[in-house]
């Protein structure tokens, strides 16, 4: 640093020499007066060559002031920066020139304590102003030259630092603050609200948090592309601010998630009054560029200090409500209850332990029988996933863990074991002997999104040397309906290759009989919630017949599931049903039961 200073010293005395018009003389012994001219030749060539640097830089700005702080070097980058011509500049005081008023008095005291006192001004990041009144940011420093003498002079070398300056406020606003709608990010989110329950906490006042989660926004987005998406975000966070008091607070804090806090609320009839404000800002459509889109939210509400004492306590469980609410359908609203949150994390440690099942072998398969209704005799197997913990006494309910694996993504793996494990058991079986039984098992929506599942399950039937009539496949409905081209065709292919494809839980989806047509389905299972209360219930009845019918004039075999008494078997007898499956006849049971089952110790004949 010292050696820099006085490199910067000595290229400023030359600009002082320049400044006040100095020539330097050749103090040496007498010479020619070609000498005398070749060394001042020299001289001011070398002036010029410095003087032209100097002028080259174009964020370096140089100014020299006399003892009085008046102009007496203005060079080219100075011009750009502050806005004077050097000939504007020539004579003018300092503090005249770039000093703000608020600092005019100690510029004016640390340059009289330079030259009085020698005490030198420190290097540092400062703003000064340009002609035009705004600031400049620049980091300045300061060297004197002749402090010792009736003429000292001052130089400052001042480098714009507009640019980084102006990074850091982008970087500040990109880190605090969401691009598209200009409400604060959740990091900032936090930050405020963390005030904000400091002073109600002081006031021993009440505090509303309100998460709002657009539902099916990714549909806007996929069909109408992302401008339009982006319309109707800002539009929203649009009318949710006019609605909003000075003290409360809003975040976007995911692509179509928004987060809303209200302090000073105290009773219920208020929370639910803003409540009724955040769903009228949605009741309105949004325009868009093919014309008007509705749009509804879910709503999770946590409130101050019930729920929670800190910004993010409160915010996870207004994020909890809303989960909750988005299982009641579109437009759901929940206020937080501990319950909410003890299940979560419940769930949570179930799908740890999920995912760590098949490694610690407490997956199985169970097999239901399904028997035809005419002879009694067994015709198919339905295989059931089931999972008991190794450090539990009971099995978990498929109705818990296959929705938890679902969300999680762990219904692949899952997947692919029960397709590996059934085909595994039913070429074991066809080795013993047992042949005319065929094995289903059940592939989820989840499941039949990965493109390659149906090309798995052949090449697993393929790797144990069984036929496409050993193992079917069950698929509901909705997962048909909702079904991509190319998975349509692979099951068009199965079909053809004599893969049974059975629509299971018939009549509780979409329950169009129009696609009945068009898909590549070979059996009905009618659902348990029909036969239930099919005897008493002439509706439930009317839909059994209804459905077996149908099936049976499109060529497709029926199962009626759920039958768990004599009176329920006359009935489906009575509607020729072809195939029965339920408690009546067996519960699912393990592979070695069913192999007792198979060899004839054990059946059912009526």
């Amino acid at each position: 640093m010292v050696g820099r200073t006085s490199r910067l010293r000595w290229w400023l005395s030359r600009i002082g020499r320049i400044g006040r018009g100095h020539v330097s003389r050749h103090h040496a012994d007498p010479a020619s007066p070609d000498d005398v001219e070749r060394v001042r030749r020299q001289y001011q060539e070398s002036e010029q060559r410095f003087r032209a640097l100097l002028e080259s830089l174009p964020r370096v700005a140089v100014q020299g002031y006399d003892r009085d702080r008046r102009v007496i070097y203005w060079n080219e980058a100075s011009t750009t920066l502050y806005g004077y011509t050097a000939d504007e500049a020539s004579g003018q005081l300092l503090e005249d020139l770039i000093i703000p008023d608020e600092m005019r008095e100690g510029v004016i005291e640390a340059h009289r304590a330079w030259i009085t006192e020698g005490r030198e001004i420190p290097a540092e990041e400062i703003e000064l102003e340009h002609h035009s009144g705004e600031r400049v940011p620049v980091f300045s420093h300061h060297v004197m030259l002749g402090e010792h003498t009736e003429s000292p002079l001052m130089f400052c070398v001042d480098v714009d630092l507009s640019d980084q300056k102006r990074a850091h406020r982008d970087l500040a606003f990109v880190t605090h603050y969401d691009a598209l709608t200009h409400l604060p990010n959740r990091h900032a989110f936090e930050a405020e609200l963390e005030e904000a329950l400091e002073g109600c906490l002081r006031r021993r006042a009440g505090l509303a948090v309100i998460y709002l989660d657009i539902d099916r926004f990714s549909e806007i987005n996929d069909a109408l592309g992302y401008d339009q998406g982006d319309r109707v975000l800002v539009e929203l966070a649009r009318r949710l601010g006019q609605e909003q008091r000075l003290t409360d607070l809003m975040s976007r804090v995911a692509s179509d998630e928004f987060v809303l806090a209200f302090p000073g609320v105290n009773q219920r009839e208020d929370v639910c009054r803003l409540v009724g404000k955040v769903q009228q800002a949605l009741r309105l459509a949004f325009a868009i560029d093919s014309g008007e889109r509705r749009v509804t939210a879910a709503l999770g509400v946590s409130l101050f200090p019930e729920n929670g004492l800190s910004a993010r306590e409160l915010i996870r469980n207004a994020d909890v409500a809303k989960n909750r609410a988005k299982l009641d359908g579109p437009g759901g609203l929940q206020f937080f209850q501990q319950q909410h949150h003890d299940e979560l994390v419940r769930q949570q440690r179930l799908v740890e332990q999920l995912e760590q099942a098949i490694e610690h072998r407490e997956l199985s398969l169970h097999y239901q029988p399904q028997v035809s209704v005419a002879s009694g005799r067994i015709e198919n197997l339905e295989a059931l996933l089931r999972w008991q913990p190794r450090d539990a006494d009971t099995f978990v309910s498929p109705g818990e863990f296959i929705p938890l694996a679902e969300r999680s993504g762990l219904i692949h793996r899952l997947g692919d074991w029960v397709m590996e494990e059934a085909c595994r058991q039913q070429a074991a079986w066809r080795r013993a002997g047992f042949t005319a039984s065929r094995v289903d098992i059940n592939l989820s929506g989840r499941q039949m999104l990965r493109p390659d599942t149906l090309s798995r399950f052949e090449a697993c039937l393929e790797r144990y040397g069984l036929t496409p009539r050993d193992v079917g496949i069950e698929l509901t409905e909705n997962v048909l309906i909702e079904a991509a081209p190319m998975v349509l065709e692979d099951l068009r292919r199965l079909y053809h290759r004599g893969v049974r494809i059975a629509i299971d839980d018939f009549g509780t989806g979409y329950s169009s009989l129009s696609y009945l047509k068009h898909f590549p389905v070979t059996a009905l299972k009618v659902d348990r919630a029909f036969m239930r209360d099919a005897p008493k219930q002439p509706e439930d009845r009317a839909i059994m017949e209804a459905a077996i019918f149908i099936g049976h004039r499109l060529g497709l075999e029926v199962v009626a599931e759920g039958v768990e008494n004599a009176e329920q078997l006359a009935l489906i007898r009575e509607m020729h049903c072809d195939l029965a499956q339920g408690y009546f006849f067996h519960h699912p049971m393990p592979a070695s039961d069913i192999q007792v089952l198979l060899d004839g110790t054990a059946g059912w004949a009526r």
